[in-house]
């Protein structure tokens, strides 16, 4: 133990105040008040190890002598020959000679600094914040026997003045590795995205090409059977009545063809855009739905529709195109009114219906909301589904926020 008047002391004290100021990272800031620190309590190595977040495993940072315990970054408390402080079961410890003593030399103990470097004596104290210990402060000497009680009390303030400057910098470090982590999840999300929309629009182009060679071949095969059916009737090789049921399969299967190629290809979408595609889908669905549909479409875009990229138009147009058939088929409805809304923020579509409502219908229709709510994800809209107009049928909303940098934004 140093002798030093009380004015000296508190000057060195200071000086740790001082010498932390400005220090960016544990280990310029263990440093940084070694001297002054030696002027208080000698020591041949100084740490302090940091318990990281959970509090099951700790780090050291040393000055000093290098040793073994500030190469790992995180190592497990319960094999630190401190363990028992950094639990909380003593509030500190003192040894003459730590190769020697059994506190420091119990089974699974990383005790090989203390061998290596014959650091003998030791003094350890907690540094705490709110009663919760965060950290501990060592100091260790290759002398025996050179610490006393009245060094536990100099270590103790000189805890208190390294503890709220630890504390800052380990919950800065702890800000920084999350902001990396979210960092890395929304790159990795975002990647995802892309990579499922181009998916998407590859899915699209293939839908259409499928459509084409469907209209070219197997459409126009079809119609040259339809058309020999016909002849064979006429012509009286063949019963009529008994080809009668095969001409009605086949026009049957021909108009069940004919949707699944028009919703193949939406060439309305690629020549027209996205209002006039949406509205002629509309007008097609509620006049084949076999009973007096009313319908509305008001678009109040003011051409935003027209900066929308490609796949993103598709997108909406497949869910407007779903929505607008499960109300056609399974709500039974007298009206269906489409809104199309945007401002600076973001661009909304909403189909609503008077019809049954959505409960009745969900067994249904749950897998179109499904497929609905993925591509609003892939945009990164939102996709909301409720009760109609007055409490009546259903609503089917997306949100897309729109904005210069939004992957939804084409070239300006």
């Amino acid at each position: 133990m140093l002798h030093l008047a009380p004015a000296a002391m508190f000057d060195h004290y200071l000086g740790i105040s001082r010498l932390l100021a400005g220090q960016l990272d544990f280990r310029s800031a263990i440093r940084s008040v070694a001297a002054e620190v030696a002027h208080i309590i000698p020591h041949d190595h100084l740490d302090v190890c940091v318990l990281l977040e959970g509090g099951n495993y700790h780090t050291a940072y040393e000055t000093g002598i290098e040793t073994a315990w500030g190469e790992i970054a995180g190592a497990p408390v319960v094999n630190s020959p401190i363990r028992s402080l950094l639990w909380g079961e003593v509030e500190f410890m003192l040894t003459d000679d730590a190769m020697t003593d059994p506190r420091f030399h119990f089974e699974g103990a990383f005790k090989r600094p203390i061998v290596e470097q014959s650091l003998r004596s030791r003094l350890h104290v907690p540094m705490k914040v709110q009663g919760t210990i965060i950290a501990a402060l060592s100091c260790s000497s290759q002398r025996a026997g050179v610490y006393t009680m009245e060094d536990i009390e100099r270590a103790r303030i000189i805890a208190d003045l390294l503890t709220p400057y630890f504390f800052a910098l380990r919950a800065a470090e702890h800000a920084q590795r999350s902001a990396i982590v979210e960092a890395e999840a929304r790159a990795r999300e975002e990647g995802l995205r892309q990579g499922a929309l181009k998916l998407t629009e590859a899915l699209e182009q293939e839908r259409q090409r499928i459509g084409m060679d469907l209209h070219d071949q197997t459409l126009a095969d079809l119609t040259r059977l339809a058309r020999r059916i016909d002849r064979l009737s006429r012509n009286g090789e063949v019963a009529p009545e008994a080809l009668e049921p095969v001409s009605r399969s086949l026009q049957h299967c021909m108009q069940d063809l004919r949707q699944i190629i028009e919703q193949a290809k939406p060439s309305v979408l690629q020549l027209f855009g996205l209002a006039q595609a949406i509205e002629h889908h509309l007008d097609r669905s509620t006049r084949d739905a076999g009973s007096a549909i009313e319908w509305g479409l008001v678009d109040e875009t003011h051409g935003a529709l027209e900066q929308l990229e490609p796949t993103v138009s598709v997108a909406l147009f497949r869910i407007a195109q779903e929505a607008i058939n499960n109300a056609v088929r399974h709500a039974a409805p007298l009206t269906i009114m489409v809104r199309l809304e945007a401002d600076d923020e973001r661009l909304s579509i909403e189909i609503s219906d008077d019809g049954t409502g959505l409960a009745k219908a969900r067994g249904r229709i749950g897998g179109g909301i499904d497929n609905m709510k993925t591509r609003a994800r892939l945009i990164s809209a939102r996709f909301m589904t409720g009760p109609g107009h007055n409490n009546r049928g259903t609503a089917v909303r997306v949100v897309l926020p729109l904005g210069p940098h939004d992957p939804a934004s084409g070239p300006n």
